[in-house]
């Protein structure tokens, strides 16, 4: 490829390089940071109705002296369904026959009970402060939190696709971007300046348009006007790869914040949950990046996808009880959700030609933020059946796991410039493919 014998010439991989990674890293450090501290500033503590019997001076002075906290408890609160005090219901008055130890259920089940029309007590022994108990985001008010959570995602999705049309105007674009849709001097100037950060001063003045004409002549010829959206849609060779890719897009977003942004539904200690998740990450990632070279890119894609959609519907099966079960699978599940970004931020710009190949970046990530938006709403969903938003988040990834073993295989490939490259690369996989010419052999026989 002409275009790489340029970029070794201006340095593959110098300060230039460096410096745009280290532009990209940053940024992105802090947005994931904040997206977890939803797990923290939004927690839902544990809860109760305000009774006066507990909660008002006034009342407890006319309590008798024997009763403790745990009994006025019991008069004032009916057991919710894990037989611990119901988070959402009060008796309209004290039921004092509960505290006779021969009471059973008949005796309470029947009377009136109401909502919490004071107002709640939060166990503030974790969490001092959160969203939750400050607005009281709670029982009939629950549906606030992941609504919120998804409009915060809105957010990021229209931040995006504004700043990108702002930067799209404003900032420097990318050399073979510029050469391949005919665009010389700015591609020139692009080249120019690499080679000049790189510290590479010969080069940069060797760079003549004469030499660009030279070395890319395949290319210029070739070269042509943007293709719009409707191109990866509408071109034959290009419908699947585009299908296929921005499923595998929306199946991370979707599953990962439906996940990471509620672990207080994995019934585990989120503190710790929230560790071994950033713990098992990194090398998740590394792993990944040796696979992508060992195994190819369409099995580890298929297989990371699959994996994640394993654990999570495994952990339906699993009761409350065993947390420790809980937190390996959750762990488990989300560190190959994380290794499934990887290998679809690899996959997607070796699957596309130059002048898509940031079209279909972006429509990617624009899947993968809409997944993000539908994530945390799909757990409303619970009240219909406690295992149905795991269902989901385990069903989606699994099936666009087996839609990425329809992507072709890129692994030792260069990468295409254009739309015939593409077309030309299918043709040759067809050919290759097609079984040969029969022959017939004359025996005796």
């Amino acid at each position: 490829m002409a275009f790489s014998e340029l970029l070794d010439q201006v340095g593959g991989l110098g300060r230039f390089q460096v410096l745009q990674m280290v532009a990209l890293v940053v940024p992105i450090v802090w947005l994931t940071t904040q997206s977890m501290l939803e797990n923290f500033s939004a927690a839902v503590p544990n809860h109760r109705c305000w009774v006066p019997l507990l909660d008002n001076s006034t009342a407890q002075a006319s309590v008798p002296g024997a009763l403790g906290p745990k009994d006025l408890l019991t008069i004032s609160i009916p057991p919710g369904p894990n037989h611990e005090p119901h988070q959402c219901r009060r008796f309209r008055q004290p039921q004092w026959q509960l505290l006779d130890p021969n009471a059973t259920a008949t005796n309470w089940s029947e009377v009136a009970t109401e909502p919490c029309v004071d107002g709640w007590v939060y166990d503030r022994s974790t969490f001092t402060s959160t969203i939750v108990a400050k607005w009281d985001l709670v029982c009939d008010s629950h549906a606030l939190k992941p609504m919120a959570q998804s409009l915060y995602l809105s957010g990021i999705l229209v931040g995006a696709a504004v700043c990108g049309h702002i930067s799209d105007r404003r900032l420097a674009e990318s050399a073979r971007w510029l050469l391949i849709t005919g665009r010389l001097e700015p591609g020139l100037r692009e080249l120019r300046r690499a080679a000049a950060i790189n510290g590479k001063r010969e080069v940069e003045d060797a760079l003549t348009t004469e030499v660009l004409l030279s070395t890319m002549q395949e290319e210029l010829s070739a070269s042509q006007a943007p293709p719009s959206l409707g191109t990866l849609i509408c071109t034959p060779g290009l419908r699947l790869r585009t299908c296929a890719s921005t499923l595998c897009w929306f199946a991370f977003g979707f599953t990962f914040y439906g996940l990471a942004l509620d672990l207080q539904a994995l019934g585990s200690n989120i503190f710790l949950l929230q560790v071994l998740i950033g713990v098992v990450d990194i090398p998740a990632k590394i792993v990944t990046l040796l696979l992508l070279n060992r195994l190819g890119r369409r099995p580890t894609q298929a297989g990371s996808l699959m994996l994640s959609g394993l654990c999570v519907l495994a952990n339906t099966l699993v009761p409350l009880k065993m947390r420790a079960l809980r937190s390996g699978l959750a762990v488990l599940g989300l560190g190959s959700v994380g290794a499934a970004f990887t290998c679809v931020s690899v996959y997607t710009g070796e699957l596309f030609p130059t002048v898509l190949r940031m079209t279909a970046v972006g429509l990617g990530q624009m899947a993968a933020r809409g997944g993000a938006i539908l994530g945390p709403l799909v757990r409303l969903l619970a009240i219909h059946g406690r295992a149905l938003p795991l269902l989901l988040y385990g069903g989606v990834p699994v099936l666009s796991g087996l839609a990425a073993l329809l992507l072709p295989e890129t692994q030792s490939l260069p990468l295409p410039d254009t739309i015939q490259d593409v077309q030309n690369e299918a043709v040759k996989k067809a050919t290759h493919s097609a079984p040969g010419p029969t022959v017939l052999k004359s025996t005796h026989f």
